[in-house]
């Protein structure tokens, strides 16, 4: 499994042919999976009813993965760790955790949001 951060759902719906093609790589292999925090995330970016609609039944097509009581509290040990060093945000935590707790790799656009986190893995398209 292949953990998407947000930023590669809003890509897919910029119609980024590089992040569309990565996810094509990536699907014949691993399966791609998101956060409940991501699917949060993308809902709140919806502008209307329609966009609420559509996003809704596209993200119920894409395995999220649940935030557990054991990936909150891993989130709030990150945040104890990387909030004041790192600025760490308590979404980027919730994820990460995730990552982490189902011992997957994270795939984002935002590598330095998350680099400094000891034990995440981080997807590299340019590796595979």
């Amino acid at each position: 499994m292949i953990l998407c951060d947000t930023n590669i759902l809003i890509e897919i719906y910029r119609e980024n042919v590089d992040i569309i093609s990565i996810l094509k790589n990536i699907s014949q292999s691993d399966s791609i999976v998101i956060s409940d925090v991501t699917k949060a995330e993308m809902l709140v970016g919806a502008r209307n009813k329609h966009e609420m609609k559509t996003l809704i039944e596209e993200l119920g097509r894409i395995t999220s993965l649940p935030i557990q009581s054991q990936i909150s509290s891993f989130a709030i040990k990150l945040l104890s760790h990387y909030y004041l060093s790192h600025g760490l945000d308590f979404h980027d935590a919730l994820i990460a955790a995730t990552a982490i707790s189902y011992n997957i790799e994270l795939y984002t656009l935002n590598v330095k949001d998350f680099a400094f986190i000891s034990n995440i893995k981080l997807y590299n398209p340019d590796k595979s």
